[in-house]
């Protein structure tokens, strides 16, 4: 049984950094800023409902892609974001 009551598991949530959180279950890409591609995804994605700025006003270190599309901003590093990414999710296979 769990223990958040009516068969409901937890949800597990990353925090990406100044208090902001994300649904682990929902992050498929922790990618760098620093390769074009990247950053024209990030253009076509400005003035939309997509595009999630979590960088408390410092500078963008991380995007996160979400299964729903949206692009998360992090000023976090990459390699940090993983790490609590994979805390937070428990070893391959759990």
């Amino acid at each position: 049984m769990s223990s958040n009551g009516a068969g409901r598991s937890a949800t597990r949530l990353v925090n990406v950094g100044h208090g902001n959180v994300v649904v682990a279950e929902q992050i498929v890409a922790i990618v760098a800023l620093d390769s074009l591609p990247v950053k024209r995804l990030i253009e076509s994605a400005k003035g939309s409902t997509k595009l999630v700025d979590a960088t408390n006003g410092r500078r963008t270190r991380a995007v996160i892609v979400t299964g729903s599309d949206h692009l998360i901003l992090s000023s976090l590093e990459p390699a940090t974001l993983a790490q609590r990414l994979l805390t937070e999710k428990g070893p391959a296979g759990d």
